[in-house]
């Protein structure tokens, strides 16, 4: 088989082969990536696996819209240089969602070879792609743009502002990011652990996007340092991407005691102390020796369970209220949380946090589930007279994040919903665009706390709106 005409069975002849993973005895020790790299000829075997559908379901299934059968006939061809600038024209992040999306429930769920064969192995591949290209020297290309003399202001260096500054500085506008921490990435850097993601990988993006002309303002709070009015003067718009971090309150009695730490300042605090860059407000909590009990099943709460793990905590359960067929983040993580000595309690619905002056258990009850609610899922219901005791010494709360605009947002005119979310693309204005004509939002504040991939593409629609509302 020649690299540019592979056998039509190669996906048979040659089966799914993920790049090697560290052994659990090993990764539960360190806070490196757990996942190696392909070598070219690994990622080519693999590309060539791809039976280039008639319809690649893969594409449909990525919330980006990659052109995943394209980069793996470049790659699968070795024309790396080729696959990069395709898989850039469609993905802000292609390195970051190579390693953090959940191919499992989107691309490589919708493979047509999952079915029995082994889908191809899509995330590893696009991560190989940047990785590689970079190390041999391939930059962005914007030698073609033209400047434009437009300025759009960006608040919030996560997935949703570095969207929408790739694509205003391709087409020639000014993209200012600022944000209020030393580092780009927002919960990139700062809430998703370096076992999923090494944050070299982000400071590397961030050369990236200096290189293409975007300007970062870090340890830059708005609102505080600098005034939205001076923003709106300055610019000629300002997108808002800043996230989820208000944490969904379960009303728990017991919820006050000492020991019950929400998700996120816990792996904010941790992080901090691995990069040895510790955010104010943000205490490095330790669960060494401890019984620790996770209240949750989506990626934050499988974030917290395999940190929990990796600080020596003496045990570590996870309870979720529904079955694990209907736990809301990867597999592969649930897998991967698993193997490291986490301990899976599903149908089980938290009912009281016990202790006097701090944590000594938790009360849980059994459930099954019912009739669907408003978004198709099956309700949890309880078990009557099932209720059990879970004995622990913390207990993190992981039940989701809503957005939490600030006043100065709010003050200025932007309207919101009910839950928080910013109101866009109302009564006859752009998409993305609020209901004040200079300020634009995408991602999480706008949609309600998702995934990295789908920020990035509010992003870069957001500022695909506002292209056309400057030129």
């Amino acid at each position: 088989m020649s690299q540019s005409d592979p056998s039509p069975l190669h996906f048979l002849e040659s089966p799914r082969q993920d790049p090697e993973v560290v052994a659990v005895p090993i990764r539960v020790r360190e806070w490196g990536e757990i996942y190696g790299d392909y070598r070219q000829s690994s990622a080519a075997d693999q590309s060539a696996r791809c039976i280039n559908c008639g319809n690649p379901y893969c594409e449909w299934e990525c919330p980006v819209h990659n052109y995943i059968p394209d980069w793996l006939r470049l790659i699968r061809q070795g024309r790396l240089f080729e696959a990069a600038e395709l898989s850039h024209q469609t993905n802000t992040l292609p390195e970051i969602c190579g390693r953090i999306c959940p191919q499992d429930r989107l691309c490589e769920g919708a493979c047509t070879l999952n079915d029995g064969l082994g889908a191809v192995t899509i995330g590893s591949i696009e991560k190989y792609i940047t990785d590689e290209a970079v190390k041999q020297g391939w930059r962005p290309d914007l030698s073609h743009v033209r400047p434009t003399g437009k300025r759009v202001a960006i608040i919030g260096a996560g997935p949703a502002g570095l969207g929408c500054a790739d694509i205003l500085v391709r087409n020639g506008i000014e993209a200012d990011v600022y944000d209020k921490y030393p580092r780009i990435g927002g919960l990139l850097t700062y809430g998703i652990p370096p076992f999923k993601l090494d944050k070299q990988v982000v400071e590397t993006r961030r050369q990236l996007m200096e290189g293409m002309g975007v300007k970062f303002n870090l340890g830059v709070e708005i609102g505080r340092d600098i005034k939205l009015k001076q923003l709106l003067d300055d610019y000629d718009a300002v997108f808002v991407g800043m996230g989820t971090y208000r944490y969904v309150d379960g009303g728990l009695p017991g919820q006050v005691l000492t020991g019950v730490i929400e998700a996120l300042p816990y792996l904010i605090g941790n992080i901090g102390r691995v990069l040895r860059q510790p955010l104010p407000d943000f205490d490095f909590k330790s669960m060494e020796g401890k019984r620790v009990v996770v209240l949750g099943g989506g990626d934050t709460a499988m974030d917290c369970n395999r940190t929990a793990i990796r600080q020596d905590a003496f045990s570590v359960t996870c309870t979720y209220r529904r079955n694990e067929a209907n736990m809301p983040g990867s597999r592969r993580e649930v897998k991967n949380a698993r193997e490291e000595g986490v301990e899976f309690l599903f149908n089980r619905q938290p009912v009281e946090i016990l202790g006097d002056d701090k944590v000594e258990g938790v009360r849980v009850v059994e459930t099954r589930l019912g009739e669907p609610d408003e978004n198709g899922r099956q309700r949890p219901e309880p078990v009557p007279g099932s209720e059990t005791t879970l004995p622990a010494d913390a207990v993190i709360i992981a039940f989701g994040f809503r957005p939490d605009p600030p006043a100065w947002l709010t003050d200025a005119g932007v309207a919101t919903h009910d839950d928080g979310r910013l109101k866009v693309g109302e009564n006859g204005s752009l998409a993305y665009q609020t209901t004040h004509e200079k300020i634009f939002a995408g991602g999480d504040m706008v949609r309600g706390a998702d995934l990295v991939v789908t920020a990035v593409f509010e992003g870069r629609e957001a500022g695909k709106s506002l292209v056309q509302a400057l030129l």
